[in-house]
């Protein structure tokens, strides 16, 4: 009686293991699918932010009120699924300087069957938000843009000569997680 005692303990725990096991697989995804979101939408704003370099005001609009015309929710549920989970969400909030992106993820395989019952049809769900981030100050001088980023200072843009977009993004925006 003992034996069988231990031994359903010894396989609870191990249910107990392979659902947080799943879940962080979950979480994995979740973070993959919402940095690449924002990563893919920083890749973008190139040509936007470029058109609005025409003035300070413009410039500064932009940074209030850009929406990213670009989709990349798509990339995100590759990466999920890459990551062996589909996407259920991936939702914008815009802010001044600073935009979120959240992905929702659920696995594409249960936890699987244990002595819990009910656990092989149960599927990890999870969520991250990544955020692309203005880490600059700028001044402009005659349609010639200077900015101090917090990786690199005196990064100086001309609008009729834009340099490659590439390099530049990282430099001027960050894309992490938060939360």
């Amino acid at each position: 009686m003992m034996v069988a005692g231990l031994l359903f303990v010894a396989f609870a725990f191990f249910a107990v293991g392979q659902a947080s096991a799943t879940r962080n697989g979950a979480q994995g995804a979740a973070d993959a699918a919402a940095l690449a979101a924002a990563q893919d939408a920083r890749d973008e704003l190139g040509p936007p932010l470029f058109a609005a370099l025409q003035s300070p005001q413009t410039f500064d609009q932009f940074l209030r009120d850009y929406r990213y015309g670009y989709d990349s929710c798509p990339h995100a549920a590759r990466l999920a699924a890459a990551n062996g989970s589909d996407l259920q969400g991936c939702d914008w909030e815009y802010g001044y300087l600073r935009d979120r992106v959240t992905a929702q993820v659920r696995t594409q395989q249960p936890v699987g069957s244990s002595v819990i019952p009910g656990t092989e049809r149960e599927y990890a769900t999870a969520d991250a938000t990544a955020v692309i981030e203005f880490r600059c100050t700028w001044k402009a001088k005659e349609l010639i843009f200077t900015f101090d980023c917090d990786t690199r200072s005196g990064i100086v843009i001309d609008p009729t000569d834009p340099q490659p977009w590439a390099e530049l993004s990282k430099a001027l925006f960050a894309v992490h997680l938060v939360d």
